[in-house]
């Protein structure tokens, strides 16, 4: 079988360890850049997901039960994978994600790693010896939490949702993955082919692309215990009280609009190249891209025209056919809602020093000056390659303006004093700092995640917060003979 021969996939979901028909109809693989059909996938129905979590909770069973090294063993395979197959699934990414080639490299660079990560959790310790005032041994261990509804979006489908699933299910749950429908062949289909190969048994890993409806079973159906979504806030918000309607875990990795701090004693040509990645890295379509740039005063008349500079030289077009530094907005919604919000701030008093112009898709990156602080650009999540710059005269002025946002998932700060610049970081409520660096990074042995509007916290990456997100505690004792009670 050639890894992604779309005689397997075409208009199927993949439940209970087969490619089936889904019940929900099928729905058109495009390209954003072109428009072009690339093929069709099976959506599930609401039926099919209920089914599906009663298959995952029978399977999970004997997976849970399967030995350390076995499941390891399947998590280093899948690994390798990744490599192995990188060509058909990079042209996949560039295709129907729209990613340029750097943007899908690193996606599969993270996957791997993400793998061999999971599959040193199977060996950690699981638990921990207590000390009891009674005459038994007392325990706390670790167990698997069952069955993991994976809930991913579209901007980079691949990182999103192998960092929940390689973890649950080395941990020896089983996964029900729910990728957006825009992206299922990059964000679902991969994935599953990736286990398939492996050697997971079957119904431990499904894949169902869906509408809200599915989305809702998978959060409330009892068999599932545990939700991983990421996505929107405003989504977030609706899966978290659902989810907390039904008493299940819920780990929400949600929106940012993450501030660039450049302290008066930066290097304006350092920063302007950091702030030119973050803000424009994937078209913006990141949810820790860097939407607010807080520049000291002193600095801001040549970090604008610098940052504009970098923004005017980079080319946007179709990453499949040229060399280009940004591909296609995901679709006309997404690409409106961006200059909306850009025309928006030009219209409360923003000046344009660099694009804020369309081809079709392809948003042109973005530069905005002036902006006041509470223009939409800088109140509001864009998701798109656009950069609003705010001046700021004073550390307390740059503390107030990063603390001014809903949204606390990652800091970039600017400065040749780094003592001064974690200092200052240590002000603003954020889950992720970089210190001379801009504020998108991705490491799979790391701690993830966001506070506030931006999610519960780090339940992404690294060990710890994997075993937290993915498993139960249990205590247990152990005495012998039983003991005597007075009735």
């Amino acid at each position: 079988m050639v890894f992604l021969d779309s005689s397997t996939w075409t208009d199927r979901i993949f439940a209970g360890g087969s490619w089936v028909p889904g019940t929900g109809g099928t729905r058109k693989v495009t390209e954003p850049a072109t428009g072009a059909v690339l093929g069709s996938i099976g959506m599930a129905s609401a039926e099919d997901a209920a089914k599906a979590a009663e298959t995952a909770a029978e399977a999970q069973r004997a997976w849970a039960a399967t030995p350390h090294v076995q499941r390891a063993a399947i998590l280093r395979k899948a690994a390798t994978l990744w490599s192995e197959y990188a060509d058909e699934i990079r042209w996949w990414n560039v295709r129907e994600v729209g990613a340029v080639p750097g943007v899908a490299g690193f996606s599969l660079h993270v996957a791997e790693q993400e793998c061999y990560e999971a599959a040193a959790l199977p060996g950690r310790p699981y638990g921990e010896l207590l000390p009891s005032e009674e005459p038994r041994l007392s325990m706390a261990r670790r167990v698997p939490a069952g069955v993991v509804t994976v809930i991913s979006p579209f901007n980079m489908p691949i990182i999103l949702g192998i960092r929940s699933v390689a973890p649950a299910l080395a941990l020896g749950n089983a996964v029900i993955l729910k990728p957006d429908p825009r992206t299922a062949v990059t964000g679902g289909v991969v994935l599953a082919r990736i286990f398939e190969e492996a050697g997971l048994p079957p119904g431990v890993l499904q894949m169902l692309p869906g509408g809200a409806d599915v989305g809702e079973t998978l959060v409330t159906h009892p068999a599932v215990r545990v939700v991983s979504f990421t996505g929107s806030t405003g989504a977030g918000r609706k899966v978290g009280e659902l989810a907390g309607k039904h008493l299940k875990r819920a780990h929400l990795e949600l929106g940012g609009n993450s501030a660039l701090i450049v302290l008066d004693d930066a290097d304006v040509d350092e920063a302007a190249g950091v702030a030119a990645f973050g803000s424009f890295f994937h078209q913006g379509q990141i949810c820790m891209t860097t939407g607010r740039h807080l520049v000291h005063e002193r600095l801001y008349d040549d970090f604008v025209e610098r940052l504009a500079a970098k923004a005017a030289a980079l080319r946007v077009g179709d990453p499949a056919r040229d060399e280009v530094a940004l591909g296609p907005i995901i679709d006309a919604g997404q690409r409106d809602k961006i200059h909306d919000l850009v025309t928006a701030s030009v219209a409360a008093g923003a000046r344009v020093a660099a694009g804020a112009e369309y081809d079709r898709l392809f948003y042109s990156a973005t530069v905005l000056a002036d902006v006041p602080p509470t223009a939409p650009a800088v109140a509001e999540e864009i998701f798109g390659p656009v950069a609003p710059v705010v001046r700021f005269s004073d550390a307390e002025e740059a503390i107030r303006l990063a603390t001014a946002s809903e949204y606390g998932l990652s800091l970039g700060i600017v400065t040749r004093d780094v003592l001064k610049g974690l200092e200052l970081a240590d002000r603003v409520p954020t889950g992720i700092v970089h210190i001379n660096d801009q504020t998108v990074s991705d490491e799979a042995n790391s701690p993830f995640g966001g506070v506030a509007a931006s999610g519960t916290g780090s339940r992404f990456g690294g060990a710890a917060a994997n075993i937290e997100a993915f498993t139960e505690t249990r205590w247990v004792t152990v005495r012998n003979p039983p003991p005597t009670y007075p009735f």
